[in-house]
């Protein structure tokens, strides 16, 4: 944290910029080494133009950012140069930099000296790569409000709520004698816990909306050779990505596509269709297409409309049936053989139109209010389990309170909770577990 790091910010290749970023004590005065004006005597957050030099070659006309600490993205100094998007002369940049006295930044050191520096705290932290990773307008919107502290505030809401009782029962055994003071009483114990057991439950159900908005619905089509699956992949994209014949066993391994519905990802894989089969290549791309299920959030099982129900598809019926899962009739279009008598189905063709699908998947996942909502929730799987310790903690809290342990004794598990919930904002935090968060950042970031 003493030495003064750089990296490149912006993506390789060749554009109209490209920004090499500078951060450290001795960001200004590395810069003024190969910029061929003073950067000593210019003023905090100013862009100043010049030329970056390596003697006297000129290597590239740029404009030049100074921000000095405090007020910056890591509370450190921070220079910005912007070259011309070349990867020759940025590179010439960087290396003029590292030979002049600074280091190579780590993968999201940046980021990681923001929040080692309080600038933001690590739900923020996170949140900023989610910026970047967001691929939907509802992934950028949820990655925002984490950026502004709302998800945050969520958490600050209980801890403070927390501490305030503590402090209470601290008192009561240290200070019995002050009649002033509020006795705690096993009812507002009781009130607490139930308080807890609300917020965090409520905040464990809507993270799988943070989940789905974030990483998308991964889907798979699933159904007997020729029932159409590719069709309907290729018809949900848009795009004819699957070969279609009339030949059964076509599809021998899986074939992805996105889509968004209601704002929200697809990851849309089409199998093998499941089947017999001494086709070896076949096979493999059968069991492959078996072992998917256990992963997918959303089965799209496809039936034939042009055929009675055979084994194979009771067989997947059986296998799908504690899934979240689409039943799609296909080939509406041709003679009714299929009886769905007992099944909750969508009835589409699709060498037609599927949007009664798409409506349906939208309906299941409730997206259309998921698009009103402020989209304020934990979005990675991180901050998910220390939520679930929390109210595995809280459910001890309450198991010892109905078994007449004295309050005193309670107090443990509400600490525990308290330095749990810390963790989701990193107010409490595992140094390993930080240098492997930042570690998935990207470089210059």
């Amino acid at each position: 944290m003493n030495d003064t790091i750089c990296a490149i910010s912006t993506a390789v290749g060749v554009g109209a910029i490209s920004i090499v970023r500078v951060s450290g004590e001795d960001a200004i005065s590395i810069v003024n080494k190969i910029f061929d004006r003073d950067l000593t005597k210019m003023d905090s957050h100013t862009i100043n133009y010049g030329h970056i030099v390596d003697g006297n070659e000129i290597i590239d006309e740029v404009m030049v950012s100074i921000m000095k600490a405090p007020k910056t993205f890591t509370k450190e100094d921070i220079v910005e140069i912007n070259c011309h998007g070349g990867i020759s002369s940025t590179n010439k940049v960087l290396e003029l930099l590292l030979t002049n006295g600074a280091r190579l930044a780590e993968p999201g050191e940046f980021t990681k000296r923001a929040f080692l520096n309080g600038r933001i705290n690590l739900v923020e932290a996170e949140s900023v790569m989610d910026m970047i990773d967001a691929k939907t307008e509802n992934a950028r919107k949820l990655a925002m409000n984490g950026i502004e502290g709302k998800i945050s505030n969520l958490i600050h809401e209980i801890v403070d709520k927390l501490y305030d009782i503590n402090s209470n029962i601290e008192v009561n055994i240290d200070y019995p004698e002050y009649e002033d003071i509020e006795v705690m009483t096993e009812s507002q114990i009781q009130e607490v816990s139930k308080f807890i057991d609300e917020k965090l439950k409520k905040l464990l159900i809507e993270s799988e909306n943070g989940k789905i908005i974030k990483e998308g619905i991964n889907t798979l089509i699933l159904g007997r050779p020729n029932v159409g699956k590719s069709s309907i992949l290729n018809k949900l994209i848009n795009e004819d990505k699957a070969i279609v014949t009339d030949i059964a066993g076509t599809t021998r391994d899986i074939v992805e596509g996105q889509i968004r519905v209601g704002g929200v990802l697809l990851n849309i894989i089409d199998t093998a269709g499941i089947r017999e089969t001494e086709d070896v290549v076949e096979k493999i791309g059968v069991e492959k297409s078996l072992n998917l299920i256990k992963d997918a959030n959303l089965i799209i099982l496809v039936l034939n409309n042009n055929e009675p129900l055979t084994e194979e598809d009771k067989k997947l019926l059986e296998i799908t049936k504690d899934k979240k899962r689409i039943i799609v009739v296909n080939k509406i279009d041709l003679e009714t053989k299929l009886d769905t008598t007992g099944l909750d189905v969508v009835k589409v063709s699709a060498t037609k139109d599927i949007d009664i699908l798409k409506d349906k998947i939208s309906d299941l996942y409730n997206l259309e209010e998921l698009n009103n909502k402020e989209l304020t929730y934990l979005s990675n799987s991180r901050q998910i389990s220390l939520v679930k310790k929390a109210i595995s903690i809280n459910n001890h809290l309450m198991e010892s309170f109905n078994s007449g342990i004295p309050i005193d004794i309670l107090e443990i598990d509400i600490k525990e909770i308290c330095e749990t919930l810390n963790e989701i904002i990193g107010e409490s935090y595992d140094d390993k577990l930080i240098d492997r968060l930042f570690a998935n950042f990207c470089l210059g970031k």
